[in-house]
């Protein structure tokens, strides 16, 4: 992570606009992306913008391309990670760099458009603090992708300490004011679109149609999702403590009902021996104690890797009009 002093904060120049965009892999996509965000900055009421691309540690030619168009575009700073840290820490990259009154948050692949950043700002200029894209149509994506999605925001909704807006990404505009707040969390396992819901101030809702990708593959694996849901859920909420707790709780109760039925069975009735029924009960048992322990580690876990101190990632240099800061 970079961290400047006080002089250097007062030195840098100030930008009317930045727009943050992390990318992997997306060498297919980078100059229909410049295209569009060229046309829509030049068409925007700023008088100064900036567009930060994050290369979070691309095996294909997708720096190589950025750093040909920063050659063309000045208003290009380009992020290249030392290696691939993941999507939420490469977009956290790209907001510690950015200098804009409002920031602009976008994927590469294009199924957010680009020229949707002038109604945001309109919005955001009536005084509010985020507009967050939220998705009414989600073209080119499966049945199945779409239900997941569905079950994940039921879950996190039920389980966050915070409301969480459904059918939601990191697609947003934000002032800069929430912009500094998200930079002042020092969360490592990071849910940004959580931390800015939870942050709070006046946040609205953007009604879009979310396009298909523009070209390649999605690059989230279906454990890739599961990795982030878990983020997800154990970054806003101890709920799930809790509900071990029920389990624990159940469990108990269910015990001393079958205590009570073994007991009543061998002074009252015939009982015939068997181990069905045992093996039955262990392993009952014993999947809801291997469930609490893993909640239970998962947390303490997180506890450990935050205790590091480590930095979030690691950026190996920057380019600017093509050439390396």
């Amino acid at each position: 992570m970079i961290f400047m002093s006080e002089d250097q904060q007062s030195k840098s120049i100030s930008m009317d606009l930045s727009i943050v965009i992390p990318c992997y892999n997306e060498e297919e996509s980078l100059d229909e992306l410049h295209k569009r965000l060229d046309a829509t900055c030049k068409k925007a009421d700023v008088k100064s913008y900036e567009i930060i691309l994050v290369n979070d540690g691309s095996s294909d030619k997708t720096l190589s391309i950025m750093t040909q168009l920063s050659k063309k575009d000045k208003n290009l700073i380009i992020a290249d990670l030392s290696r691939n840290h993941g999507h939420q820490l490469a977009l956290s990259a790209g907001l510690s760099l950015a200098t804009g009154e409002y920031i602009f948050v976008l994927d590469a692949d294009l199924q957010d458009p680009p020229e949707l950043l002038h109604p945001m700002l309109e919005r955001a200029r009536t005084g509010i603090d985020v507009i967050y894209g939220q998705r009414k149509i989600r073209k080119g994506e499966t049945w199945f992708k779409i239900f997941a999605s569905k079950a994940f925001y039921k879950t996190l909704s039920y389980l966050s300490d915070i409301p969480i807006p459904e059918n939601v990404g990191d697609f947003r505009l934000m002032s800069k004011r929430v912009h500094e707040k998200l930079l002042s969390m020092p969360e490592q396992h990071r849910f940004i679109r959580g931390m800015i819901a939870w942050i709070g101030f006046e946040q609205e809702a953007f009604l879009y149609e979310r396009d298909a990708r523009y070209a390649g593959v999605t690059k989230y694996s279906f454990a890739k999702l599961i990795h982030f849901s878990i983020d997800a859920i154990t970054s806003f909420s101890i709920r799930p403590l809790r509900i071990s707790l029920l389990f624990a709780l159940l469990g108990a109760i269910l015990a001393f009902l079958l205590g009570s039925y073994a007991f009543y069975g061998y002074f009252f009735k015939d009982t015939i021996s068997g181990w069905t029924s045992l093996a039955t009960i262990v392993t009952f048992f014993s999947s809801l104690q291997l469930i609490c322990i893993g909640l239970i580690g998962e947390y303490i876990g997180r506890t450990y890797i935050q205790t590091k101190e480590r930095p979030l990632y690691m950026i190996r240099r920057l380019y600017k009009n093509g050439k390396k800061q």
